[in-house]
């Protein structure tokens, strides 16, 4: 079967509806996910999404903030104008029906989270990315411009390679015409051609045995541009988040999001001693990177198979009611958070490397774009290499339609691929 759009979007997170639903104005939308609608990574984020509400917080602090803990290996260009649109994204967010969690005053409940001098997280409860995603669902379920096809798995983009023309990476004017996508029913492979075409297929955690990754973050449109010969970059730089819940016959690991620390929850070593004044005086608010390495080397230095998060000195209801998906999953395997301590883990979490774009999200490949977890834009730390760019412009970009829960910290070189 052939079809014909204006606009293929492969992936339905975050960064593939929020621009299916912006560019369903202009024509015809075709989202394309290989398993179902709401089986992505944006479904998994519990802690939140960090962005400037209310002083005395500022964008100038969340920029220092967020190049910090970047190691300073940020694109500064790509980190400001992130940061300085942060606030309209989320207002759009809650146009589009996402509820976040506020105090009794009214005001948005921020949370805090490492790498942050600020409280800026919102949040809707520890199911934020869930939220998220249902409330994008139901925007693009009633738009008649937009179709999805659920269970569909996109092999390959099209360029004038399958026309007969020789593509290396050398050639100039790589175009992509669309893609060649799996049909479930008929178990052919259909052609959906298209005027622009958005990859948006998140990361691909799943090349490492831990993960907090879903099953379905294996890289695929990473590997989609590679083999079209496009450019990618910056593949080793991947971030472990520290505190993954220790179970390891369970995959993908269940995540003990970074905003329990912000609630206050403290790391310990399995004997109930704190051990992050050795590495970093914000201690367990410290950046992933330098936390997941403590973590490591602890277990290296005591030759245990976990530390734990402490959370018994909390406020055991205002715990529960911040965090209830963590409070059930912890208590179906035998774990009172409020009684005793998380075992927790590092487990690798987001791909900061990937296709690399500019900061319209324009890929090396004519009319193919990249967004998200997918995309490298320098956001993250490995700033990218813009020599003989001339097409590098400082206005408005595709990759500002995702924005992350917080800083995404570099990696140390022992998590590295």
């Amino acid at each position: 079967m052939r079809k014909n759009v204006d606009f293929l979007v492969i992936g339905s997170g975050i960064a593939g509806l929020t621009f299916a639903i912006k560019v369903a104005k202009h024509g015809k939308v075709c989202i394309v996910t290989k398993s179902k609608m709401d089986d992505t990574a944006t479904s998994w984020a519990q802690g939140g999404i960090a962005a400037v509400m209310y002083t005395p917080d500022s964008f100038e602090k969340h920029i220092q903030d967020t190049i910090i803990a970047g190691d300073g290996l940020c694109n500064e260009e790509v980190v400001r104008f992130t940061i300085n649109e942060s606030s309209e994204r989320i207002k759009e967010l809650i146009k589009w029906g996402t509820k976040f969690d506020k105090t009794t005053t009214g005001r948005y409940d921020l949370a805090k989270e490492g790498g942050h001098s600020e409280y800026r997280v919102l949040h809707h409860k520890d199911s934020t990315g869930r939220e998220i995603e249902n409330k994008l669902l139901e925007q693009v379920k009633k738009h008649p411009n937009i179709e999805i096809l659920e269970n569909h798995f996109t092999i390959d983009i099209i360029t004038q390679h399958h026309l007969g023309v020789e593509v290396n990476s050398r050639t100039e004017g790589i175009t992509c015409f669309g893609a060649f996508v799996m049909n479930p029913r008929t178990r052919l492979v259909d052609t959906i051609l298209s005027k622009i075409t958005l990859i948006a297929t998140g990361g691909a955690g799943n090349v490492y045995s831990n993960t907090t990754n879903p099953l379905i973050s294996t890289g695929d449109g990473i590997a989609m541009v590679y083999r079209a010969k496009g450019a990618v970059e910056n593949m080793e730089f991947i971030q472990f988040h520290p505190t993954a819940l220790y179970l390891p016959e369970e995959k993908p690991a269940f995540l003990i999001t970074e905003a329990m620390r912000g609630f206050g929850a403290v790391l310990k070593t399995r004997d109930g001693k704190e051990f992050m004044h050795k590495y970093d005086a914000r201690l367990s608010l410290a950046p992933r990177d330098i936390v997941a390495r403590a973590i490591d080397n602890e277990l290296k230095l005591s030759g245990e198979d976990y530390l734990c998060l402490d959370c018994r000195h909390l406020n055991k209801n205002e715990l529960i009611n911040h965090f209830p998906t963590i409070y059930a999953k912890c208590l179906s395997i035998g774990i009172d958070i409020s009684k005793d301590m998380i075992p927790v883990v590092p487990a690798a979490h987001y791909t900061c490397g990937g296709i690399k774009v500019d900061e319209f999200g324009r890929s090396s490949i004519v009319n193919l774009f990249a967004s998200g977890e997918c995309a490298a834009t320098g956001l993250h730390g490995a700033k990218p290499d813009c020599t003989g760019q001339t097409d590098w412009l400082p206005t408005h970009c595709l990759n500002r339609l995702f924005f992350l829960t917080g800083p995404v910290h570099r990696p140390s070189a022992r998590y590295r691929q």
